[in-house]
């Protein structure tokens, strides 16, 4: 996979941590400049850092005039990958509207005005990677609005891929991954879910941070694929 991303530039949204640094580090062993933005500069600086030919940028997905000014200040890329989200696990009854919001903002009004700003600086050859989830195929309390907005994005992708062209739009669907955003549950914990998450997949496992840098790595260098939504989640959908 080195040089497969040579003299391109990947902006990585979320790109500090978890997934989105898996995937920042993965571009960046490709040959790729990588650009982290983050909401939290420090973080994104911190992650840049680690990486060679990396640098960062302030970024709030839900937050548009931080986008405009991201595109302006970058003035070209080949490639953004978001994985920006902001969950309101809870259930029915205890909803909240701006949480709501602000999950829509995150996953499906976000992308759509990074499209409107990035889409006249990016190559024509690029593309944009958006994420999906599991949630919105396997419907299961309390994650109706991570369902909902997860089912948008995958609406959302052939939309864009459609006007944006030859810009490739696409978003890979994950299910739970082993990339850290569980580690808070404790050692134990995590283990029980893990084994009963295993259960309910087709392979027998959960995933883990390289098999969606894999996938990613492979959609930013797929230029035939676009306005698809990718399920790496070992068919749990099918389970």
């Amino acid at each position: 996979m080195a040089g497969k991303l040579s003299k391109q530039k990947v902006l990585v949204i979320g790109g500090s941590k978890f997934l989105g640094l898996a995937i920042a580090r993965r571009a960046s062993e490709a040959g790729a400049e990588v650009v982290i933005g983050a909401r939290n500069t420090e973080l994104a600086a911190q992650a840049a850092a680690n990486l060679p030919n990396a640098s960062s940028i302030h970024l709030d997905i839900t937050d548009e005039s931080t986008i405009a000014a991201a595109a302006a200040k970058l003035g070209h890329v080949d490639h953004v990958v978001i994985t920006a989200s902001a969950h309101h696990n809870v259930a029915v009854k205890d909803l909240e509207h701006d949480k709501i919001v602000t999950a829509f903002e995150a996953k499906v009004i976000g992308p759509m005005l990074l499209a409107k700003h990035f889409a006249p600086i990016l190559s024509p050859k690029g593309s944009i990677l958006l994420f999906s989830g599991v949630a919105a195929w396997t419907p299961a309390p309390p994650y109706t609005v991570m369902g909902v907005t997860n089912g948008a994005v995958a609406f959302l992708v052939p939309q864009l891929a459609k006007e944006l062209a030859p810009i490739r739009v696409n978003a890979i669907s994950p299910g739970i991954i082993d990339s850290g955003t569980y580690d808070a549950l404790g050692e134990q914990v995590k283990k029980e879910m893990f084994e009963s998450v295993a259960k309910s997949s087709l392979v027998g496992r959960v995933g883990t941070s390289d098999d969606i840098a894999d996938t990613a790595l492979w959609l930013l260098g797929a230029g035939n694929v676009t306005g698809e939504t990718i399920h790496v989640e070992g068919g749990a959908r099918f389970a």
